[in-house]
């Protein structure tokens, strides 16, 4: 949740009409069920490729998500799988499966995103390719 708090705040203070959406693994989905809940929700599991994704959400950053994030989308593992496989061999930079999530919302919501001028941060190179089953 650092990341997007962190994020937020940022382009709140430097942008009058863009948007923050997150994205989470669906099996990991504690922010997600957070956000609608309004209290911290913990993961029932940590099943996940996207092994940064796997830690619950924290009390620090939860009350900055619900001011500043607008919503968080659910992508499957095989979606970020897929997305992740597009980043490394297509683009050509190595990211870790958690960065993929972004693409993975992206392709899923093709129509929704379309012809609007989207960022997506993709970051960290923690990366096993042995355990990474394409």
């Amino acid at each position: 949740g650092g990341l997007i708090a962190g994020t937020s705040i940022a382009i709140d203070k430097f942008s009058d009409n863009c948007k923050v959406i997150g994205v989470e693994p669906s099996s990991v989905d504690d922010a997600y069920r957070s956000l609608i809940s309004g209290k911290i929700e913990t993961n029932k599991t940590t099943n996940t490729v996207a092994d940064g994704l796997r830690t619950n959400l924290g009390s620090i950053n939860f009350p900055i998500i619900q001011k500043y994030v607008q919503e968080i989308l659910l992508v499957s593992e095989q979606e970020i799988l897929d997305s992740l496989n597009i980043i490394i061999n297509n683009l050509k930079i190595v990211v870790e499966p958690s960065s993929s999530v972004v693409l993975a919302a992206l392709i899923k919501n093709k129509s929704r995103f379309k012809n609007k001028n989207i960022g997506l941060i993709m970051c960290g190179g923690n990366i096993d390719f042995d355990n990474l089953k394409f």
